[in-house]
């Protein structure tokens, strides 16, 4: 299937590792020129070779950490100088934070929201003019479906995430008249490298992926590819119908739809 995705213009946070590193190869793939950021410089590039030579692709490198305004703002100017303009962003930079609410520190709270909320307000604010004078625009942000169904001490990732649900939301609603559409893929539990550096060796991580698979019906852990996908498809000429929308990739695991 061809997403149509030639010569459009991506922007993927996070875009190091795990799931960032599997839609930036998806995408690089499908032809766009992608540009990645992650705040370790040496190794970012590393990555942007790596995943240029395996996919014939373009792929830029940018260290920025999302949660200082100053970098979203190089991130931004430097598509914008590569490459003329910016088509995609994929707010995908996160990690897991779930504690209980007594043991959530105030430096806890504003460093989820700095990354989760922040992150995503300050990148979706620069690309969302250049979208407009480009025609249109697509935009994902990455979520859990524990931000539509909190659970016990998932804090303060579940609020910070309930947040991001409804900030897609909102952006879809009022950017639709421009083309610009938004949709979150709420993620549940997919094998990423923040679980692989939890671990202590390969026996270990397949030891807790086989115990963290128990949780989800489907039996099985995600795989990073299969989050790729979803977010290419959704920024896609294929997925041009679909926006506002936040879709489960957990195996069947949030009790809601």
């Amino acid at each position: 299937m061809d997403l149509g995705l030639e010569d459009k213009v991506a922007i993927i946070t996070g875009g190091s590792d795990g799931l960032g590193r599997a839609t930036a190869h998806r995408m690089a793939a499908e032809g766009a020129k992608v540009v990645i950021c992650a705040r370790r410089g040496d190794y970012l590039q590393t990555v942007a070779r790596e995943l240029a030579d395996d996919t014939g692709g373009t792929v830029l490198g940018v260290q920025a950490d999302v949660c200082r305004a100053a970098d979203c703002e190089k991130l931004i100017e430097a598509a914008r100088e590569a490459f003329g303009g910016v088509d995609i962003l994929v707010n995908n930079a996160g990690a897991s934070a779930a504690a209980g609410f007594m043991d959530v520190t105030d430096e806890g709270w504003q460093a989820d929201f700095d990354l989760k909320i922040m992150g995503a307000v300050r990148m979706c604010r620069g690309v969302i003019p250049m979208m407009r004078q480009r025609g249109g625009g697509a935009i994902v942000n990455a979520t859990i479906g524990w931000g539509k169904a909190p659970g016990s001490a998932k804090l303060p990732t579940s609020l910070s995430r309930a947040a991001g649900i409804n900030l897609t939301k909102s952006l879809a609603n009022e950017y639709a008249a421009d083309n610009i559409r938004v949709n979150t893929v709420c993620i549940g539990l997919i094998k990423s490298a923040q679980w692989t550096r939890r671990a202590d060796g390969d026996a270990e991580l397949a030891a807790l992926y086989d115990r963290m698979s128990g949780q989800v019906p489907l039996g099985r852990m995600g795989e990073a590819e299969e989050y790729g996908d979803l977010v290419a498809f959704l920024c896609s000429k294929r997925g041009a119908y679909i926006t506002g929308t936040a879709i489960n990739l957990d195996g069947g695991m949030c009790p809601v739809v």
